[in-house]
């Protein structure tokens, strides 16, 4: 698809290590980003964290937090931006359906993002079957990461030899509109809470 075209090209152009974290969409994220060009030269991986303790003990997640959360959206996303020591991390986490889970309604997604300037989240309101949720909340989040690479400032090939070290490109996170990028064909929840998986993450 289009966006993977362009997340590969601007990745390899400016010397960007890319992540993800998955929860809600269990590997789809990944599997998608894995297939652009050249992948090996610039996705450092993914994690599927799907049960809390491993969210604790592989992303640091702090003890006690909502899993259907924003503050776990954003924490998995650091998690993983620090252990993948990458440029831009993209988390997913919520409930697929079909029914309700932990009080959140079937639906209710959150991504999370991180850089090393920041990290934000994206909270969505999707409709339909589980499958097409997890389709639409990976879309999202794709959207989303290609978005925070597209802000990273483009000044030359950041990991040359002599370059900047893994994790220390800067990034211009936090921009006006940035949560843009991830809405598509759903809407923003009010408030800053949400998610787990039902499907749930």
């Amino acid at each position: 698809m289009d966006e993977v075209r362009r997340l590969s090209e601007i990745a390899r152009e400016r010397g960007l290590r890319v992540c993800v974290v998955e929860s809600l969409t269990s590997g789809r994220l990944a599997a998608t980003v894995g297939a652009g060009e050249d992948a090996s030269s610039w996705f450092a991986g993914g994690i599927v964290a799907y049960l809390t303790e491993v969210k604790e003990r592989l992303l640091g997640l702090t003890p006690g937090t909502d899993p259907c959360s924003a503050a776990c959206a954003q924490q998995i996303a650091e998690g993983g931006l620090a252990l993948f020591d990458a440029d831009v991390c993209v988390s997913t986490t919520g409930v697929g359906g079909p029914g309700p889970e932990g009080g959140h309604p079937p639906g209710e997604v959150h991504l999370g993002w991180a850089t090393p300037l920041g990290t934000g989240h994206r909270a969505l309101s999707l409709t339909g079957e589980p499958e097409q949720v997890i389709d639409e909340a990976s879309d999202a989040a794709l959207r989303l990461l290609l978005f925070h690479a597209e802000a990273v400032r483009p000044a030359g090939p950041l990991r040359a030899p002599a370059g900047l070290q893994p994790g220390t490109s800067p990034i211009r996170s936090g921009a006006s509109g940035a949560d843009a990028a991830a809405s598509a064909s759903s809407s923003s929840l009010s408030g800053r809470t949400s998610p787990t998986a039902s499907a749930k993450g």
